[in-house]
Protein backbone atom coordinates (compact mmCIF):
# COMPACT_ATOMS: atom_id res chain seq x y z
CA UNK A 1 0.00 0.00 0.00
CA UNK A 2 3.33 2.48 0.45
CA UNK A 3 0.76 4.61 2.58
CA UNK A 4 1.22 6.17 6.52
CA UNK A 5 -2.56 6.45 6.95
CA UNK A 6 -4.24 4.27 8.95
CA UNK A 7 -7.17 4.43 8.66
CA UNK A 8 -9.42 2.39 6.51
CA UNK A 9 -13.25 2.81 4.49
CA UNK A 10 -15.22 -0.30 3.19
CA UNK A 11 -17.48 0.40 0.78
CA UNK A 12 -19.64 -2.53 -0.15
CA UNK A 13 -20.88 -1.47 -4.11
CA UNK A 14 -24.29 -2.91 -4.81
CA UNK A 15 -26.32 -1.58 -8.21
CA UNK A 16 -28.62 1.10 -6.39
CA UNK A 17 -26.67 1.49 -3.05
CA UNK A 18 -23.84 1.52 -1.18
CA UNK A 19 -23.31 0.62 2.31
CA UNK A 20 -19.91 1.98 4.37
CA UNK A 21 -17.99 1.49 6.91
CA UNK A 22 -16.17 3.85 8.28
CA UNK A 23 -14.40 1.81 11.06
CA UNK A 24 -14.48 -2.05 12.20
CA UNK A 25 -16.02 -0.28 15.79
CA UNK A 26 -18.36 1.53 13.61
CA UNK A 27 -21.97 0.45 12.75
CA UNK A 28 -21.96 0.23 8.69
CA UNK A 29 -24.70 2.56 7.16
CA UNK A 30 -26.38 2.62 3.35
CA UNK A 31 -26.59 5.57 1.46
CA UNK A 32 -27.95 5.20 -2.19
CA UNK A 33 -26.27 5.41 -5.24
CA UNK A 34 -27.01 8.71 -7.38
CA UNK A 35 -25.56 11.44 -7.51
CA UNK A 36 -27.26 13.31 -4.06
CA UNK A 37 -25.85 10.09 -2.76
CA UNK A 38 -22.73 10.67 -3.25
CA UNK A 39 -22.11 14.00 -2.34
CA UNK A 40 -23.69 12.67 0.93
CA UNK A 41 -20.85 10.13 0.85
CA UNK A 42 -18.24 12.57 0.25
CA UNK A 43 -19.30 14.68 3.38
CA UNK A 44 -19.06 11.68 6.00
CA UNK A 45 -15.35 10.45 4.55
CA UNK A 46 -12.30 11.90 6.06
CA UNK A 47 -10.79 14.48 3.70
CA UNK A 48 -8.92 13.05 -0.07
CA UNK A 49 -5.60 11.09 1.53
CA UNK A 50 -6.66 10.53 4.49
CA UNK A 51 -8.16 7.02 4.65
CA UNK A 52 -7.58 4.09 1.93
CA UNK A 53 -11.26 3.62 0.41
CA UNK A 54 -11.66 -0.31 -0.41
CA UNK A 55 -14.11 -1.62 -2.53
CA UNK A 56 -14.63 -4.84 -4.49
CA UNK A 57 -14.61 -5.69 -8.23
CA UNK A 58 -18.34 -5.73 -8.85
CA UNK A 59 -18.73 -6.01 -12.61
CA UNK A 60 -18.64 -2.75 -13.26
CA UNK A 61 -21.06 -0.73 -10.71
CA UNK A 62 -18.09 0.33 -9.07
CA UNK A 63 -16.41 2.27 -11.77
CA UNK A 64 -18.59 5.64 -11.27
CA UNK A 65 -17.47 5.54 -7.52
CA UNK A 66 -14.16 4.90 -8.13
CA UNK A 67 -13.69 7.98 -10.69
CA UNK A 68 -16.14 10.52 -8.18
CA UNK A 69 -13.45 9.42 -5.47
CA UNK A 70 -10.06 9.98 -7.64
CA UNK A 71 -11.38 13.43 -8.85
CA UNK A 72 -11.72 14.30 -5.02
CA UNK A 73 -8.02 12.95 -4.56
CA UNK A 74 -8.89 9.88 -1.96
CA UNK A 75 -6.98 6.64 -2.41
CA UNK A 76 -8.62 3.99 -3.57
CA UNK A 77 -8.21 0.45 -4.07
CA UNK A 78 -10.57 -2.51 -6.19
CA UNK A 79 -9.76 -5.71 -5.16
CA UNK A 80 -10.82 -9.50 -5.75
CA UNK A 81 -13.73 -10.43 -4.49
CA UNK A 82 -13.00 -13.99 -3.86
CA UNK A 83 -9.79 -13.21 -1.50
CA UNK A 84 -12.16 -10.88 1.06
CA UNK A 85 -14.90 -13.86 0.96
CA UNK A 86 -11.88 -15.46 1.92
CA UNK A 87 -10.57 -13.62 4.61
CA UNK A 88 -14.65 -13.59 5.61
CA UNK A 89 -14.51 -17.08 6.05
CA UNK A 90 -11.32 -16.90 7.92
CA UNK A 91 -12.66 -14.83 10.61
CA UNK A 92 -15.93 -16.75 11.29
CA UNK A 93 -18.41 -14.95 9.07
CA UNK A 94 -20.41 -17.65 7.74
CA UNK A 95 -23.47 -14.82 6.52
CA UNK A 96 -22.90 -12.89 3.95
CA UNK A 97 -25.02 -9.38 3.69
CA UNK A 98 -23.60 -5.92 2.19
CA UNK A 99 -23.19 -4.72 5.88
CA UNK A 100 -20.77 -7.40 6.90
CA UNK A 101 -19.00 -6.83 3.36
CA UNK A 102 -18.34 -3.51 3.77
CA UNK A 103 -16.64 -3.85 7.59
CA UNK A 104 -14.62 -7.30 5.92
CA UNK A 105 -13.48 -4.52 3.98
CA UNK A 106 -12.11 -2.33 5.99
CA UNK A 107 -10.22 -5.48 7.94
CA UNK A 108 -8.95 -6.93 4.21
CA UNK A 109 -7.33 -3.24 3.72
CA UNK A 110 -5.59 -3.23 7.23
CA UNK A 111 -3.64 -6.92 6.49
CA UNK A 112 -3.68 -7.03 2.50
CA UNK A 113 -2.40 -3.44 1.55
CA UNK A 114 -3.81 -3.52 -1.61
CA UNK A 115 -2.75 -1.61 -4.66
CA UNK A 116 -3.98 2.09 -5.25
CA UNK A 117 -6.33 2.46 -8.27
CA UNK A 118 -3.85 5.09 -10.23
CA UNK A 119 -5.55 7.81 -11.87
CA UNK A 120 -6.27 7.38 -15.33
CA UNK A 121 -6.56 10.04 -18.49
CA UNK A 122 -9.64 10.52 -20.56
CA UNK A 123 -7.73 8.30 -23.14
CA UNK A 124 -6.88 5.59 -21.50
CA UNK A 125 -9.87 5.11 -19.53
CA UNK A 126 -11.19 4.85 -23.54
CA UNK A 127 -8.76 2.74 -24.60
CA UNK A 128 -10.08 0.48 -21.94
CA UNK A 129 -13.30 0.51 -22.45
CA UNK A 130 -12.81 -0.63 -26.34
CA UNK A 131 -10.21 -3.14 -25.08
CA UNK A 132 -12.82 -4.19 -22.81
CA UNK A 133 -16.18 -4.46 -25.61
CA UNK A 134 -13.41 -6.43 -28.05
CA UNK A 135 -12.64 -8.85 -25.49
CA UNK A 136 -16.88 -9.38 -25.30
CA UNK A 137 -17.17 -9.50 -28.85
CA UNK A 138 -14.65 -12.10 -29.15
CA UNK A 139 -16.55 -14.42 -26.73
CA UNK A 140 -19.80 -13.85 -28.78
CA UNK A 141 -18.18 -14.53 -31.96
CA UNK A 142 -16.61 -17.67 -30.31
CA UNK A 143 -20.13 -18.77 -28.88
CA UNK A 144 -21.81 -18.62 -31.95
CA UNK A 145 -19.06 -19.88 -34.48
CA UNK A 146 -19.57 -23.13 -32.34
CA UNK A 147 -23.23 -22.88 -32.16
CA UNK A 148 -22.82 -23.19 -36.03
CA UNK A 149 -20.95 -26.26 -36.06
CA UNK A 150 -24.34 -27.99 -34.34
CA UNK A 151 -27.00 -26.65 -36.44
CA UNK A 152 -29.68 -28.85 -38.11
CA UNK A 153 -31.88 -26.06 -39.55
CA UNK A 154 -31.03 -24.30 -42.61
CA UNK A 155 -33.05 -20.93 -41.08
CA UNK A 156 -31.15 -21.51 -37.72
CA UNK A 157 -28.06 -21.77 -39.52
CA UNK A 158 -28.43 -18.84 -42.12
CA UNK A 159 -29.65 -16.49 -38.70
CA UNK A 160 -26.42 -17.54 -36.84
CA UNK A 161 -24.30 -16.81 -39.95
CA UNK A 162 -25.57 -13.53 -40.16
CA UNK A 163 -24.74 -12.31 -36.62
CA UNK A 164 -21.44 -14.13 -37.31
CA UNK A 165 -20.72 -11.46 -40.44
CA UNK A 166 -22.11 -8.94 -37.69
CA UNK A 167 -19.93 -9.76 -35.20
CA UNK A 168 -16.95 -9.67 -37.28
CA UNK A 169 -17.98 -6.26 -38.63
CA UNK A 170 -18.16 -4.35 -35.31
CA UNK A 171 -15.04 -6.39 -34.25
CA UNK A 172 -13.71 -4.51 -37.07
CA UNK A 173 -14.32 -1.17 -36.11
CA UNK A 174 -13.37 -2.10 -32.87
CA UNK A 175 -9.90 -2.12 -34.04
CA UNK A 176 -9.70 0.06 -36.51
CA UNK A 177 -10.25 2.41 -33.13
CA UNK A 178 -8.10 0.81 -31.21
CA UNK A 179 -5.12 1.21 -33.54
CA UNK A 180 -6.80 5.27 -34.56
CA UNK A 181 -6.23 6.18 -30.77
CA UNK A 182 -2.38 4.12 -30.48
CA UNK A 183 -1.57 6.16 -33.55
CA UNK A 184 -2.79 9.33 -32.50
CA UNK A 185 -0.60 9.25 -29.21
CA UNK A 186 3.12 9.44 -29.15
CA UNK A 187 4.02 7.76 -25.89
CA UNK A 188 1.66 4.49 -27.26
CA UNK A 189 2.84 4.46 -30.86
CA UNK A 190 6.66 3.98 -29.79
CA UNK A 191 6.08 1.31 -26.82
CA UNK A 192 3.03 -0.67 -29.61
CA UNK A 193 7.09 -0.48 -31.66
CA UNK A 194 9.25 -1.59 -29.21
CA UNK A 195 6.76 -4.37 -28.39
CA UNK A 196 6.00 -5.22 -31.98
CA UNK A 197 9.62 -5.32 -32.49
CA UNK A 198 9.93 -8.79 -30.60
CA UNK A 199 9.92 -11.64 -32.94
CA UNK A 200 6.09 -13.38 -32.90
CA UNK A 201 4.38 -10.36 -31.03
CA UNK A 202 1.88 -9.04 -32.76
CA UNK A 203 0.14 -5.69 -32.64
CA UNK A 204 -3.04 -6.80 -31.54
CA UNK A 205 -0.83 -8.03 -27.93
CA UNK A 206 0.68 -4.42 -28.26
CA UNK A 207 -2.94 -2.88 -27.96
CA UNK A 208 -3.68 -5.27 -25.02
CA UNK A 209 -0.80 -4.30 -23.25
CA UNK A 210 -1.26 -0.77 -23.91
CA UNK A 211 -5.16 -0.55 -23.00
CA UNK A 212 -5.31 -3.15 -19.91
CA UNK A 213 -1.54 -2.89 -18.65
CA UNK A 214 -0.31 0.69 -18.49
CA UNK A 215 1.48 -0.03 -15.64
CA UNK A 216 4.50 -1.83 -18.33
CA UNK A 217 8.10 -0.29 -17.27
CA UNK A 218 6.90 1.22 -14.64
CA UNK A 219 7.19 -1.38 -11.96
CA UNK A 220 10.47 -3.87 -11.39
CA UNK A 221 10.28 -7.57 -12.54
CA UNK A 222 8.58 -9.22 -9.34
CA UNK A 223 6.06 -6.29 -9.58
CA UNK A 224 4.94 -6.51 -12.92
CA UNK A 225 4.70 -10.54 -13.06
CA UNK A 226 2.34 -10.49 -9.62
CA UNK A 227 0.51 -7.48 -10.68
CA UNK A 228 -0.51 -10.34 -14.19
CA UNK A 229 -0.56 -13.05 -11.63
CA UNK A 230 2.58 -15.24 -13.82
CA UNK A 231 4.36 -15.34 -10.45
CA UNK A 232 4.71 -18.39 -9.29
CA UNK A 233 3.14 -18.97 -5.90
CA UNK A 234 4.83 -22.02 -3.25
CA UNK A 235 2.66 -24.81 -1.79
CA UNK A 236 5.44 -25.75 1.08
CA UNK A 237 4.77 -27.17 4.48
CA UNK A 238 7.68 -28.68 6.43
CA UNK A 239 9.31 -31.33 4.55
CA UNK A 240 6.76 -31.84 1.84
CA UNK A 241 7.64 -29.12 -1.46
CA UNK A 242 4.38 -28.70 -3.24
CA UNK A 243 3.13 -28.20 -6.57
CA UNK A 244 4.12 -24.29 -7.57
CA UNK A 245 1.29 -22.24 -9.21
CA UNK A 246 0.21 -19.27 -10.57
CA UNK A 247 -2.85 -17.48 -9.36
CA UNK A 248 -4.63 -14.10 -9.36
CA UNK A 249 -3.63 -11.32 -11.21
CA UNK A 250 -5.63 -9.35 -15.08
CA UNK A 251 -6.86 -12.60 -16.17
CA UNK A 252 -7.55 -10.73 -19.84
CA UNK A 253 -3.38 -9.82 -19.77
CA UNK A 254 -2.71 -13.78 -18.90
CA UNK A 255 -4.79 -15.18 -21.66
CA UNK A 256 -3.46 -12.48 -23.98
CA UNK A 257 0.41 -13.37 -22.98
CA UNK A 258 -0.49 -17.05 -23.34
CA UNK A 259 -0.98 -16.41 -26.91
CA UNK A 260 1.81 -14.10 -27.07
CA UNK A 261 3.86 -16.51 -25.62
CA UNK A 262 3.27 -19.21 -27.72
CA UNK A 263 3.84 -17.01 -30.76
CA UNK A 264 7.16 -16.26 -29.49
CA UNK A 265 8.73 -20.04 -29.10
CA UNK A 266 7.63 -20.31 -32.52
CA UNK A 267 9.04 -17.02 -34.13
CA UNK A 268 11.55 -16.07 -31.35
CA UNK A 269 15.30 -18.41 -31.24
CA UNK A 270 15.98 -17.62 -27.92
CA UNK A 271 12.34 -18.39 -26.69
CA UNK A 272 12.38 -21.51 -28.71
CA UNK A 273 15.51 -22.73 -27.43
CA UNK A 274 14.42 -21.98 -23.78
CA UNK A 275 11.27 -23.88 -24.13
CA UNK A 276 12.76 -26.90 -25.81
CA UNK A 277 15.34 -26.76 -22.47
CA UNK A 278 12.84 -26.98 -20.19
CA UNK A 279 10.86 -29.50 -22.37
CA UNK A 280 14.10 -31.75 -22.14
CA UNK A 281 14.22 -31.40 -18.27
CA UNK A 282 10.56 -32.77 -18.32
CA UNK A 283 8.91 -29.77 -17.77
CA UNK A 284 5.38 -30.29 -19.14
CA UNK A 285 4.16 -27.72 -21.75
CA UNK A 286 1.94 -25.63 -19.17
CA UNK A 287 4.44 -25.38 -16.77
CA UNK A 288 7.17 -24.30 -19.57
CA UNK A 289 4.74 -22.01 -21.39
CA UNK A 290 3.85 -20.22 -17.95
CA UNK A 291 7.89 -19.81 -17.99
CA UNK A 292 8.07 -18.42 -21.41
CA UNK A 293 5.15 -15.82 -20.63
CA UNK A 294 7.03 -14.55 -17.03
CA UNK A 295 10.05 -14.22 -19.08
CA UNK A 296 8.57 -12.80 -22.22
CA UNK A 297 6.53 -9.99 -19.91
CA UNK A 298 9.79 -9.33 -18.05
CA UNK A 299 11.35 -8.82 -21.46
CA UNK A 300 8.53 -6.18 -22.44
CA UNK A 301 8.69 -4.72 -18.58
CA UNK A 302 12.46 -3.37 -19.46
CA UNK A 303 12.31 -2.71 -22.90
CA UNK A 304 9.45 0.02 -22.24
CA UNK A 305 11.49 0.61 -18.71
CA UNK A 306 14.71 1.61 -20.68
CA UNK A 307 13.05 2.53 -24.69
CA UNK A 308 14.90 -0.02 -26.19
CA UNK A 309 13.84 -2.21 -29.06
CA UNK A 310 14.20 -5.33 -29.21
CA UNK A 311 17.81 -7.25 -28.56
CA UNK A 312 18.04 -10.97 -28.31
CA UNK A 313 20.53 -10.82 -25.55
CA UNK A 314 17.21 -9.60 -23.34
CA UNK A 315 15.91 -13.36 -23.40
Amino acid sequence: MNTPHNSVVGIDVAKHSLDVCLDEQQKPFTIPYHNDGLKDLLTKLPPGGQCIIIMEATGGYQNRLVNVLLEHKHLVAVVNPRRVRELARGLGYEAKTDRIDAQVLVRFGKLAQPRMVAILSEKQAQLQLLSLRRRQLIEFLVAEKNRLETCQTPIIKKSVQQLIQTLEEHLKQIDQQIDALIEDDDYWKGVSQLLTSIPGISTKTANLLLAELPELGQLNRQEIAALVGVAPFNKDSGKHSGKRSIRGGRESVRKGLYMAAHNARLWCPKFKQAYQKMKEQGKPHQLATTAIMRKLLVVMNTMVKNNTPWDAKYA
